[in-house]
């Protein structure tokens, strides 16, 4: 295919223009960036959004890695000798990967197989024979006769047609029409079962798999992944099974084409052959990896969706924080940040098990409160966390006997991958003189003030917001939360002067490098006082900083735009527009209603047309200067805080509750309620009919009310329903 052949095909498959995707892998190839495309080059790519883009950019990888694959072919083919225009034409016009490696197998050079040897003693006319299917009378025997040779190690007839029907059943392995029925019937009939290894005896987390059986067609991609997990720590075997006998006589009606040829006994051997010793294992482990990959696919698309609600959690501005690690043994560390994530001071303390100084911790709690104005501890919900924040809950209560007005909450924040950042070398840049214990409970800390600058500090792998994400495919998974991490990162902004490198370094079109290069700047020359000032930066030349400035906030630059997602590009329109409808641009802030009123009802076309932009470019502008330093995060509702703690004692079936949703998962949400264990909100719970996708109904980070209906003190369960 030709790449415009390779554009109409992708068009086809999305619903697209030609046009549409020729213009972003254009774009693309020149190396702009998705963010950069999605919101400043809408009028080239027809308006389409993030998601479409990522969906055109990923579909050009495969057709592109598909026609390379098809080059690979076809000269590996031809070296051979054996390249005829039909075969050239059947592989140029193939579609998916499949059909392109049936194609090719014939051809593909592999081990010296039992069909080789047979060739080597001459058996290859005797296999044409059969294969014909044009010999109506006589004994087959008889013809297998003329090949017995003793020099070739062909002492019998039996031999000989033997040796032939191995050729022939390689022939029925490498047919596409055979294999392709296969597949149809693999993905319609095949059942997968798994059984438990006799050898196990301690228990294990994949009791449910231990004699189980499922269609594969029905199979859910969580149960796939715990299979796979299950079978590779030699926990469980597992096996797929179909209806030989059918199976069999549907290879019998594309391999016998004469039902009158006395070689159909034999033909009928060779398919249960080639059955059984070469197709059934090759499809076996095709289906296996089709369910895999699906799987992972669904996984992936599970954690990104996850991890997008997760790092679009509002700001919580304006709090210094008290940031507790939770432990036991080794002491809950202990630092407070002020408002600008700023690390003031940090302890360990050792309210739990073993040491239970309980009274201690509160004492250094109290100092740091009173020194620093603390009105908000941040829990980390790790090891130990139930526990710390029965302490916390108790000694705000007592604290409030004494500070009735005090403005002093606690809350539990996702603590995962604190570990992972206080160990890294950015964790190290930042804090060179704080050993890595102490560096967790600052990230705690700050993850409250900004969850996306903070989070984006650490491999996306490490925030738990997914299920077997050390099983899946790493490769896709980096792709997809890379991708997640980029434009919530872009969709937001950043702030120039108080950004760090590892934030800076997702805008769009800057490497680490030159984020690295941004801060030392700052750090050497003071605050950046004009978006034009980054282009002195060294590694930023016209396209990079074409590509980022757009997505570079500076509330302290002279010009007011410089704080907008308003492109340099479109500053002069902006002027234009904004000396249109009278609009003083330096008194943005403290006229947005009035400008609001000037803009809202006109004629768009035509305005755009006479400031000499696009209609798209117009609808951000004037977006932009109604609301200018939005943040897109400050409308979503803010994280629950807390002053008190009840125990699972305290609950009873019935009671409605506000919930913090913690994790999506396939079968439904965990909720954290404010007890010590999370509560379950099974997906069938979420609404009054079926909901095939929980995250249709809820997200991480969501604020949700929830009635308990079950409780199983023993067990530590609670079971939700959504109200």
């Amino acid at each position: 295919m030709t790449e415009s052949q390779i554009y109409s095909s992708i068009a086809s498959e999305l619903n697209l223009s030609a046009k549409q995707v020729s213009s972003v892998a254009d774009f693309l190839d020149d190396g702009a960036t998705v963010p950069f495309l999605a919101r400043y080059r809408q009028e080239a790519t027809g308006g389409l959004d993030e998601e479409q883009i990522r969906n055109v950019r990923d579909k050009l990888e495969f057709h592109r890695t598909l026609e390379d694959r098809k080059k690979t072919i076809l000269k590996t083919i031809d070296e051979q000798d054996k390249l005829t225009d039909e075969l050239k034409e059947q592989i140029k016009s193939c579609s998916d990967l499949n059909t392109l490696e049936d194609l090719y197998l014939p051809y593909k050079p592999k081990r010296r197989t039992r069909g080789d040897m047979a060739r080597e003693k001459g058996l290859e006319p005797l296999a044409e024979l059969i294969w014909a299917q044009e010999i109506e009378k006589g004994d087959p025997m008889e013809h297998a006769t003329q090949f017995v040779d003793e020099e070739q190690e062909v002492e019998s007839a039996e031999d000989a047609m033997n040796g032939a029907l191995d050729i022939v059943a390689e022939w029925i392995n490498e047919s596409v029409e055979v294999r392709e029925k296969l597949r149809e019937i693999f993905q319609e009939h095949s059942v997968l079962k798994t059984e438990k290894n006799p050898a196990v005896e301690k228990r294990t987390n994949f009791e449910d798999y231990y004699d189980f059986s499922q269609k594969t067609k029905y199979l859910k991609p969580y149960q796939v992944l715990a299979i796979n997990r299950g079978e590779r720590e030699n926990v469980l075997f597992v096996n797929v099974e179909l209806w030989d006998e059918v199976t069999l006589e549907n290879i019998d009606d594309i391999v016998i084409t004469n039902d009158m040829s006395i070689f159909v006994p034999h033909l009928q051997d060779a398919v249960e052959d080639a059955y059984k010793r070469l197709l059934f294992p090759s499809l076996e482990r095709e289906l296996r990896n089709h369910l895999t990959e699906e799987a992972d696919a669904h996984a992936i698309e599970t954690f990104a969706t996850n991890l997008s609600s997760l790092l679009m959690q509002p700001p919580l501005d304006h709090k210094v924080v008290m940031g507790i690690d939770p432990a036991y043994r080794s002491g809950c560390k202990v630092a407070v940040v002020d408002e600008t994530g700023k690390y003031l001071e940090g302890t360990t303390t050792y309210p739990t098990p073993p040491q239970n100084k309980v009274a201690e911790a509160e004492e250094i709690y109290e100092k740091l409160i009173d020194k620093y104005g603390v009105n908000l501890i941040a829990i980390g919900n790790g090891t130990a966390s139930r526990e710390t924040e029965q302490i916390v809950a108790n000694f705000i209560q007592k604290r409030k006997e004494k500070h009735p007005d005090e403005e002093l909450n606690y809350l539990i924040v996702n603590e995962a991958g604190a570990s992972v950042y206080s160990a890294s070398k950015v964790a190290a840049e930042e804090f060179p003189d704080l050993e890595a214990a102490q560096r967790g409970n600052i990230s705690i800390a700050r993850r409250v003030q900004d969850p996306l600058a903070e989070l984006v500090k650490i491999d996306p792998k490490s925030i738990g917001v997914g299920l077997y994400q050390h099983d899946v495919n790493q490769n896709q998974l980096a792709q997809s939360l890379d991708d997640v991490v980029e434009s919530c990162v872009n969709q937001v902004g950043v702030n120039l002067n108080t950004a760090s490198a590892p934030l800076l370094s997702h805008i769009s079109g800057l490497s680490r490098r030159v984020a690295k290069n941004i801060v030392k700047r700052r750090e050497t020359e003071g605050i950046f006082s004009s978006r034009e000032q980054i282009k002195e930066i060294k590694g930023v030349g016209a396209f990079r900083f074409q590509q980022s400035a757009g997505f570079m906030r500076i509330p302290e630059s002279e010009n007011p735009l410089d704080n907008t997602a308003i492109h340099p590009e479109s500053y002069e329109a902006t002027e234009t527009l904004c000396n249109l409808f009278n609009i003083d641009l330096s008194k943005l802030q403290q006229q947005h209603e009035a400008i609001a009123e000037k803009l809202s009802n006109i004629d768009k076309k035509q305005v755009a047309k006479q400031v000499g932009i696009g209609v798209p470019t117009l609808e951000l502008i004037i977006e932009n200067l109604q609301k200018p330093g939005r943040d897109p995060r400050e409308s979503l509702p803010k994280p629950v805080l807390r002053e008190d703690i009840m125990k699972m004692e305290d609950l009873s079936t019935g009671q409605v509750l506000e919930g913090t949703v913690r994790n999506v998962v396939d079968f439904g949400a965990f909720i954290d309620i404010g007890v010590k264990q999370d509560g379950l909100l099974h997906i069938s719970n979420m609404a009054d009919r079926k909901v095939d996708d929980p995250h249709d109904i809820v997200s991480v980070g969501d604020i949700v009310k929830v009635q308990i209906v079950s409780l199983d003190l023993e067990r530590g369960r609670i079971g939700l329903a959504l109200k």
